[in-house]
């Protein structure tokens, strides 16, 4: 085979006609082009770039033609084996990018120097057959994604997993993982650190409590051996079952700092899924980072201490039960705060010990050395101080003792409103927050918002990331965003209801540092009877001057057909003013998705590009103008609005960077004027 002999097979035969063929190839260049932001490549993305280009023309093609399907290779000494895995792993995530990736390129990317391997963007990919692959070349993976990979069986994702023990981050949302893959993890990896099971149907709650230890694994038929499959061959380990091994004593709990298992299955009884996040709460006390059903409610049960209620779900389970958890974390959590007590202390006796010895040298310099009768009288003080020392480290343990039990989480998802004022006693370092509320008010008579606004209290100058789904009114949001938004870099705004007075305006006003605004509304169902919005000056805007992602979506109402073609409703004219305000006022654009939108867009956009024209027409020394708005646009979606042809020609004028752009159902945009620009434009423009 000549692309793949080996490295010493040389001489000077002439070469075969497949390999003069190769030769003759004329190769895709990779000239002119940029980068993903824009900028210039480095030499060595471009030598990844025209791989990219030329694998399937080459070593592809040759692979596939000639061996695919005739043989299977354990390991294959390709022209891949020699680069860096690093290399390696940027190749595969640009071919999966571009839809690039087949079989027969994935077989020859896996080479034993992987460390990365994420197959999210092609999951059709993974088949048993590429798995007993990757277990058998890639035993040194540290993070796996086969998220999607749904025609999978559980059996074959548990004998893949046996034989990676190196894994530290995993991704199996949306497989049939089970509660076999879920044994499987927590004998075989035991250095995990991230695990996604999220969309993983076949999963009970109950089934992840093998990743907090405690559950004894037993099997009449296994052998203790079999916990050591990891160091077998790979072959050997595919012929058993990895999930029936033995342990004469309880697994530890794995060092897990992320775990994310929504919209798993069911239990097998209501409280299932609380029982199991309160035990892995207080089991995995690594956790940073959680997404799971019951997670507020677990917390509230882990503070009031009403553990009793779930000692039949634990012992069903065979695990400890759950006051027992917590006596043990409470007690690791005591012996902790002891050390940092001590070091500190230590640190700060250290330092006066310093300044004593500094104050000594001063007085031998000035006076010359002690007497014996000094000395004795300066035993006094020093054995006081020591003995203060003494009660005040005592005092500081006693107080930690009787200080309460600590979560380390900074990331939750699946709350709802009604338990943040727990969650937030209970976790104080909260940095990233997923609530879903309902437009219903709780027993106290108080509704959603206020709840919201006050358990987000807790986190207030502190939140970075906030993602709110609620049915109810926008406005009803207002001040829960004025208590978090000073420090939100994130803001995702699901399912809520939009009327003419909604307040965007001070919305973006509550939230100055956005990077991603993301909001996914109900237009209005009246007009707000305002007349135009004329293009303001920009300084009258609040503005958003890092937002980088833009995302307003609107559900599809109609009321009229044009042409065949159903559009939205148009009715709210003061929209328009905080669209100019984000567009304008927001430079570092590069991702915009404004869909369904019930106004008129067509008549912003060119506002917005009249706006740009001032900033390329002033005078060299101006600093009055702001920086040209959607001037570093890469992906524009503009789905079901009016923008026409002419505005979005302008548009692909004005951005050097736009690659990406849809006009599915623009009525405005026929099929003559769509064919026209896509012939003549390098910008991939999709139209319905």
């Amino acid at each position: 085979m000549p692309l793949f002999r080996a490295s010493g097979e040389r001489g000077g035969a002439k070469a075969p006609a497949g390999r003069r063929r190769v030769r003759k190839m004329k190769w895709k260049g990779s000239c002119g082009r940029t980068d993903e932001d824009g900028s210039i490549p480095s030499l060595m993305r471009l030598c990844l770039l025209s791989l990219a280009d030329n694998m399937k023309e080459v070593w592809v093609k040759d692979y596939a033609d000639n061996y695919l399907d005739q043989y299977s290779f354990r390991h294959i000494m390709g022209p891949f084996n020699f680069l860096p895995g690093e290399l390696v792993e940027e190749l595969t995530w640009l071919l999966c990018t571009r839809n690039q990736l087949t079989r027969a390129a994935l077989h020859l990317l896996l080479v034993p120097q992987l460390h990365g391997l994420s197959l999210e963007r092609c999951p059709g990919l993974v088949t048993s057959a590429l798995c007993a692959h990757i277990a058998a070349r890639c035993q040194g993976l540290w993070s796996l994604d086969l998220s999607g990979a749904q025609q999978l069986p559980s059996k074959v994702l548990s004998e893949t997993l046996c034989c990676l023990p190196a894994l530290r981050s995993l991704s199996l949302a949306g497989t049939p993982c089970d509660r076999r893959v879920i044994k499987t993890i927590a004998h075989h990896c035991r250095w995990l650190r991230h695990l996604d099971v999220s969309r993983c149907h076949f999963l009970s709650p109950a089934a992840l409590l093998s990743l907090g230890g405690g559950a004894l694994c037993s099997s009449s038929t296994s052998s203790p051996n079999s916990s050591v499959r990891s160091s077998q061959s790979p072959v050997s380990s595919f012929s058993s079952d990895p999930s029936s091994s033995c342990f004469s004593a309880p697994l530890s709990p794995l060092p897990l700092s992320s775990l994310l298992a929504l919209d798993t299955g069911f239990g097998e009884q209501e409280g299932d899924p609380v029982a199991a996040a309160a035990y892995l709460l207080l089991a995995l006390s690594g956790l940073e980072r959680v997404a799971m059903e019951g997670l507020g409610q677990a917390c509230c049960l882990i503070e009031r201490r009403e553990f009793s209620q779930m000692d039949a779900f634990t012992d069903r389970e065979g695990v400890p039960r759950l006051e027992e958890v917590w006596r043990e974390r409470r007690h690791r959590q005591g012996l902790e705060r002891r050390r940092e007590g001590a070091a500190a202390i230590d640190e700060e006796h250290e330092d006066g010990e310093e300044e004593e010895e500094e104050e000594e040298g001063i007085m031998w310099e000035g006076y010359g050395g002690a007497s014996e009768e000094d000395a004795s009288r300066d035993e006094g003080p020093s054995c006081s101080l020591n003995q203060a020392e003494e009660k005040k480290r005592g005092r500081a343990l006693s107080q930690s003792d009787d200080e309460r039990l600590i979560l380390r989480l900074k990331d939750a998802k699946g709350l709802s409103c009604d338990f943040l004022d727990t969650v937030g006693r209970l976790c104080p370092n909260i940095s990233s927050i997923s609530v879903t509320a309902n437009d219903n008010e709780d027993t106290s008579g108080r509704s959603q918002g206020s709840l919201l606004a006050a358990g987000l209290q807790t986190w207030s100058g502190q939140l970075q990331n906030l993602s709110v789904h609620f049915p109810g009114p926008l406005v009803d949001l207002l001040p829960a965003l004025q208590v978090a938004g000073s420090s939100l870099v994130s803001l995702t705004l699901e399912g809520v209801k939009t009327s003419p007075h909604s307040p965007l305006l001070e919305i973006i006003k509550s939230c100055p540092r956005l990077r991603d605004l993301v909001i996914s509304a109900e237009p209005p169902d009246m007009p707000d009877g305002e007349d135009e919005v004329d293009m303001l000056d920009y300084r009258d805007l609040p503005q958003l001057p890092n937002l980088f992602s833009l995302t307003l979506n609107f559900s599809y109402v109609s009321l009229f057909t044009y042409n065949d073609i159903q559009m939205p409703v148009r009715s709210w004219m003061s929209l328009q003013k905080v669209l100019q305000c984000l567009l304008m006022g927001s430079p570092l654009l590069e991702k915009v998705s404004l869909v369904s939108l019930p106004c008129r867009l067509d008549h912003v956009l060119q506002h917005v590009l009249r706006r740009g024209e001032l900033y390329l027409c002033r005078p060299a020394d101006s600093a009055e103008v702001p920086p040209m708005p959607l001037g570093r646009v890469q992906h524009l979606d503009l789905m079901r609005t009016d923008v026409t042809m002419m505005t979005l020609r302008k548009m692909m004028q004005r951005s050097k960077r736009l690659k990406f752009v849809d006009v599915s159902y623009c009525w405005a945009i026929s099929q003559f004027e769509w064919l026209d620009c896509k012939t003549v434009s390098d910008v991939k423009i999709v139209w319905l």
